[in-house]
């Protein structure tokens, strides 16, 4: 891995978001619920960001492909996790958030190792589901502020949304790793020209 991809914008403001973590953790626990709203924010505010940065600047880099994603599930599973342990998220929502990733980090890590296929870009219900915690912690976070029956009514919501698209999505990820292996298999079954009589 080059420095040079580390060194890029997008990537620093990547591993910026990473660094809002902690701090986003410290302030749930102390109970600060307006400031870790604010920190949450600015840190999905840098995730879009860095994807824009990476364009415009064509500054796109396979550290980058790779890091982004792992600053999402971090982010995102660690704040489902907390807030579960806050009482904040019911746990079947955490459990299943979890499982689903971890089910797909092992899968790739497996489909890597014996068929070297690394390029899992994320379908639109992947897209759909990260949108749909996103809001979920959003809203999670702001009914802490704010006891609007809306608010109560939109957290609900999209933590459904959550529990829906976690499930679709990692349905249709077993459906692609499937396709992407027979295809790899006839391929590599196929026999090659100088291989004919």
């Amino acid at each position: 891995m080059k420095l040079s991809q580390l060194l890029t914008a997008p990537n620093q403001l990547t591993l910026l978001r990473m660094m809002f973590l902690p701090f986003i953790v410290i302030k749930l626990v102390e109970g600060h619920y307006s400031l870790a709203l604010i920190l949450f924010v600015l840190a999905g505010l840098s995730d879009g960001l860095d994807g824009l940065l990476a364009r415009t600047l064509k500054q796109q880099t396979v550290l980058g492909q790779y890091l982004d994603p792992i600053a999402d599930k971090l982010l995102l599973s660690t704040m489902f996790l907390v807030l579960s342990i806050l009482h904040k998220i019911p746990w079947k929502f955490t459990v299943l958030v979890f499982s689903r990733d971890i089910s797909i980090l092992f899968a790739s890590a497996v489909l890597y190792a014996i068929a070297g296929l690394r390029d899992f870009r994320p379908s639109i219900f992947g897209k759909a589901n990260t949108f749909a915690q996103v809001a979920a912690v959003f809203f999670v976070l702001l009914l802490e502020i704010n006891k609007s029956r809306w608010v109560a009514i939109a957290r609900l919501s999209f933590l459904r949304a959550t529990f829906t698209f976690t499930i679709i999505s990692g349905l249709h990820y077993v459906l692609v790793v499937g396709q992407r292996l027979r295809a790899t298999h006839q391929v590599s079954t196929v026999p090659s020209a100088s291989g004919r009589v």
